[in-house]
């Protein structure tokens, strides 16, 4: 019995095909392929570099961290997408994404781009 292929292999046949959606925030990450020594190439996703993180100008809209808020909550907000958390955490100083939200009260960076917004400002 044929043994079924990976999911990345279906995706090899398609030109510029790439196995995160585009809302991944590792769409645009590079795929590289290791050979392991019985000669079995492993696709893997090469490591994410994160642009340094700036300070805030006039142009970087903040939100105000509100009690009971999650990352996902603001994704949904700002991109129309839950998952899209990772772009908020991306341009904040954190580790973990919970610390986005972990204090209410506290201003974070929300990054251009966001749905109904195409630059700076306060929000709430």
């Amino acid at each position: 019995m044929a043994q079924p292929q990976p999911y990345e292999s279906a995706l090899d046949a398609i030109p510029g095909a790439h196995p995160y959606p585009r809302s991944s925030r590792y769409h645009d990450a590079e795929i590289g392929i290791h050979t392991q020594p019985d000669g079995t190439p492993v696709r893997y996703v090469k490591r994410r570099l994160l642009p340094p993180i700036s300070e805030a100008d006039e142009d970087t809209a903040t939100h105000t961290v509100r009690s009971g808020e999650r990352p996902d909550h603001l994704g949904q907000r700002y991109f129309g997408d839950p998952a899209a958390w990772w772009r908020i955490a991306d341009a904040n100083p954190v580790l973990d994404p919970r610390e986005l939200t972990a204090e209410p009260g506290e201003e974070i960076a929300i990054p251009d781009g966001y749905a109904g917004g195409g630059g700076g400002g306060r929000h709430g």
